[in-house]
């Protein structure tokens, strides 16, 4: 199994700008792709895809043609070109009519070096550059989470401002001991959410809730700063078709470098969430998870801020990290439909109506529990693994995720929120106690 950390460079002004140019060599490469192409379409011919003859192509222009780029480097953004193209083959083969070829151009393309063309000696990393050119030796900001022996490929990337480096390493699946390892026979249901990413409901009536509730914060704090940016640049703004001033520049930046922190933010907001889930089900041995898949929701337009929150959800990244940390623990997971899973009963199957709070109790046969937890035995039970019983509170499991996330700790002040009361002058987020006056004789 193959696993990928993204790692921060630290670089000179003279490493950045050779770095850079690196970057635009696999843009230039990227451009002539299209070019081609471009005209043998023009010319009624059939393109060139596949990865061959594009490699072909690649050699009869001859070394020295992209600046430092060598050619493993070239070579990988033709890989990603012609992958690109024939899954937009295989996506409108499927009837996905809006699936569209490879055509539009990228100033700063990925480069992605394999095992054995680079050098990796602790936080120093050697890029492979052109023949006849000095070496380029780069530090990292942190140590690789992989073994040296163990890494496969490295690829060079522009983000936000920085320059990355993701390491991909060949990572050996859990080995447990004898008796400790997981059951296939032992099932838990998961219930996505938006306030609780995870709600699952396992065997012998245990439970466990992640509390997203941190996460949601960062979303509304970050779309309201969003907002705020917007309206106090609106006169800065060019008109259309007119090039920006610096200072309009600078802002395109910072906005640039705020999504970014946010995105990483909620990411690793969730990883924490799924390795939370993963710890649970190993601890108790459970060898099959069930996992409800609400993809389905993604095209119902429910207004506005209701659209808004689907989007921030990002269900796709919630299935693929605990997927992934899943197959890492020796766990197998599948995907149930959650249709009405909130709504009915586990125990006599009867419908209830969607309550006010997360409180689900049913009419017919009296069962109370948590709406999250019962959707989770609702979802294990479809897949075949019987009704979890009930979940009784004792055996509840809380846990949070984005503990990192600012505002969430009293030593992490978030500057996006604004003092609670006017004329605050003290640091926003606790409510200071009001000061006792002295009694009147």
């Amino acid at each position: 199994m193959h696993r990928t950390a993204r790692v921060g460079l630290r670089v000179t002004r003279g490493q950045r700008r050779r770095l850079v140019g690196l970057l635009t060599s696999g843009g230039d490469v990227w451009a002539c792709v299209l070019e081609i192409n471009a005209w043998r379409r023009a010319r009624q011919d059939r393109p060139l895809a596949s990865y061959q003859e594009l490699c072909q192509q690649l050699a009869i222009s001859g070394p020295g043609c992209f600046g430092e780029l060598d050619s493993e480097g070239a070579r990988s953004v033709l890989r990603r070109y012609s992958d690109a193209w024939f899954a937009t083959v295989k996506r409108r083969r499927d009837g996905d009519e809006r699936a569209r070829f490879p055509r539009r151009r990228r100033a700063l393309m990925p480069i992605r070096w394999y095992y054995g063309t680079f050098t990796l000696e602790g936080r120093m990393l050697r890029i492979p550059v052109a023949r006849r050119r000095p070496p380029l030796w780069v530090r990292l900001d942190r140590d690789p989470p992989y073994p040296p022996e163990h890494v496969r490929s490295v690829t060079l990337l522009y983000d936000a401002g920085r320059l990355w480096v993701d390491v991909t390493a060949e990572v050996p699946v859990t080995v447990y001991l004898a008796g400790q390892e997981p059951d296939p026979a032992r099932m838990a249901g998961v219930d996505l959410g938006i306030i609780h990413p995870y709600a699952v409901a396992g065997p012998d009536s245990e439970g466990l809730l992640v509390s997203g509730r941190a996460i949601r914060a960062e979303h509304r704090m970050h779309l309201a700063d969003g907002k705020a940016r917007r309206r106090a640049a609106a006169r800065r703004a060019p008109r259309p078709g007119q090039k920006g001033s610096r200072r309009w520049r600078h802002y395109r930046r910072r906005q640039r470098l705020a999504e970014a922190r946010h995105h990483r933010r909620v990411r690793q907001a969730q990883h924490e969430a799924a390795k939370t889930v993963i710890a649970w089900a190993v601890e108790r041995r459970v060898g099959t998870l069930a996992v409800g898949d609400p993809r389905g929701v993604l095209n119902l337009d429910a207004g506005r801020r209701h659209n808004q929150r689907t989007r921030d959800w990002r269900i796709g990244h919630l299935i693929t990290v605990l997927k992934d940390k899943a197959d890492l623990a020796g766990i197998s997971l599948t995907l149930v439909d959650e249709r009405g899973t909130s709504s009915t009963c586990p125990a006599c199957h009867a419908r209830i109506p969607k309550p006010p709070g997360r409180v689900l109790a049913c009419p017919a046969c009296q069962l109370t529990g948590h709406r999250d937890l019962l959707a989770a035995a609702n979802i294990a039970a479809r897949h075949g693994g019987g009704t979890t019983p009930t979940i009784i509170p004792a055996g509840v499991t809380h846990r949070r995720a984005g503990a990192h996330l600012p505002g969430v700790a009293p030593s992490r002040r978030d500057p996006r929120r604004r003092a609670h009361h006017r004329g605050a002058r003290r640091s926003p987020g606790r409510h200071w106690p009001a000061r006792t006056s002295p009694a009147s004789g």
